[in-house]
């Protein structure tokens, strides 16, 4: 009895490293596959084969042309805003015009001023909390603008400064 447990323990463990070659071999055929389906367009995700998106690229050339726009500076505009401690707003913003219409804007100038000014005074600290505020001071702007110069010049008010200190 004594000699069967001493050929049990003397059998031979079996070291994997079959299963660690089958392994990097099927690992290294997948990913040939795998590049094989690819590069072939064989798969249904890839969209594009490479002689498509030399097409595309020339196709890119033929972009819609942009608006026939300019831009109208306004200078900065400080104001003190209401609240109990001195706390000052700094507003910069410049008026996307169409094209045709500069001069006339240009011309106005000093009474757009006017409205920024007046508008900008009237704006309160808790109107600035809200985190919606530029877009509705943006819009306030815009149509007080387009009373002043008339509708259809003033395409949009682009706000470069906005500092609350």
């Amino acid at each position: 009895m004594t000699d069967a447990t001493a050929d049990e323990a003397e059998a031979p463990k079996k070291s994997g490293k079959l299963g660690m070659i089958l392994g990097v071999i099927l690992a290294l055929a997948g990913a040939a596959g795998g590049f094989f389906a690819t590069t072939a367009g064989l798969l249904p995700f890839g969209s594009e084969k490479p002689e498509d998106m030399a097409k595309t690229k020339d196709e890119k050339k033929d972009v819609e042309a942009l608006p026939d726009v300019g831009f109208v500076d306004q200078p900065s505009v400080i104001v003190s805003v209401n609240a109990g401690d001195s706390r000052h707003l700094k507003f910069h913003a410049q008026l996307e015009v169409n094209a045709d219409y500069i001069a006339d804007v240009e011309k106005m100038q000093p009474r757009i001023m006017d409205v920024l000014n007046n508008y900008m005074r009237a704006v309160e600290l808790t109107d600035l909390e809200d985190s919606l505020a530029l877009m509705r001071i943006r819009g306030h702007l815009l149509r007080r603008i387009a009373i002043v110069v008339g509708e259809g010049r003033v395409r949009d008010v682009l706000v470069m400064e906005f500092v609350l200190n």
